[in-house]
Formats: C-alpha cells, structure tokens, sequence
C-alpha cells in the first residue's frame, strides 16, 4: 500500500458527508428507542419463562406478600430473657426476640431503646399512632416485626416495653 493511499479519506462527496452524519445521529436514537420500548413492554419476549404466573413463582420463596388475613402460622411464645421469671413482661421478652435487631443499634433510623431524645416526637404523636406503626409497619421496620401472626396485643406489649424505657 502506498503512503498516499494510507492518508486517503472515506468521504468523498457531500452527499457522502450527510449520509454519514444523518446516519451517526439515527442509528443510536433507533437503538435507544428500541432499548426503552423493550423494557416498557411495548415490544415483549415471547418465552414461557418471562410470563407473569412464571416470574411469580420463581420469587415466591422471598416475595410473598400478604394482603388482608395472613395465613396462619404457628406462633412461639417468646422466649423469657435469660434470668428472667417466669411470666415476666410478655413485651420485654417479644422486644428481645424481634425488636432489637434494629431499635438496639438504631438500623435504617430506627429510634434506639433508651434514647428519651429519639423517642420524644414519636410519644407526642400518642400511643396509638406508635401502636399502628408497629402493627402496620413503618418505612423499614415490617408489620408485626416481620411475623404476620403475632397476636396484636403482644405488639402492643413489646411498644409499650420500648416506650417505658424511653420516658
């Protein structure tokens, strides 16, 4: 190859250039419309694996959720703390088993066991309001701490353990 054909340009032409810079511009406005009408769902894989009921029962060991009446599960009683007496305070033993995974290290904002200045706003806001937020759930913190078949008034017990700590 000689050295002037080594500097030679592809482009020859006008008509070359606009074809060029047209096509520069519209290959990946198509590739990015194709891309975004695939995820949206307007363009589908036709495969049995991507169908709904077969996406669901892949998640299903992690993802269940439950809307209205749970199923029922056998609830354990909690477990007394270790020295504890027998019958003691059904809300301190529920606060081990559960609760102090997040409201002893203070996880995902959780308001720390104790801390009067954490817990302050929430007792303004009145028991039932902390109540239904340990029923229902609460930004991270699960329905129940996570066991749909606690009794409510165990919930309740274990709030009002939290709540005499903090005041």
């Amino acid at each position: 190859m000689s050295e002037e054909a080594a500097h030679q340009v592809f482009i020859k032409t006008p008509r070359q250039l606009v074809t060029v810079v047209v096509l520069a511009f519209a290959v990946p406005v198509l590739f990015i419309i194709f891309i975004t009408q695939l995820i949206t769902g307007s363009l589908t894989i036709k495969d049995a694996n991507y169908s709904p009921d077969a996406v669901r029962e892949r998640i299903k060991p992690v993802a269940q959720v439950y809307i209205g009446t749970a199923p029922a599960l056998p609830v354990a009683a909690p477990a007394a703390a270790p020295g504890a007496a027998a019958g003691a305070n059904s809300g301190e033993a529920l606060f081990n088993q559960l609760c102090t995974a997040c409201h002893t290290a203070g996880v995902n904002g959780a308001p720390k066991f104790g801390d009067k200045a954490a817990w302050a706003p929430r007792l303004a806001t009145g028991m039932n309001t902390l109540y239904n937020a340990a029923l229902r759930g609460l930004n991270g913190m699960p329905a129940k701490g996570g066991n749909p078949a606690l009794p409510d008034d165990q919930v309740k017990a274990a709030v009002d353990y939290m709540v005499k700590a903090a005041k």
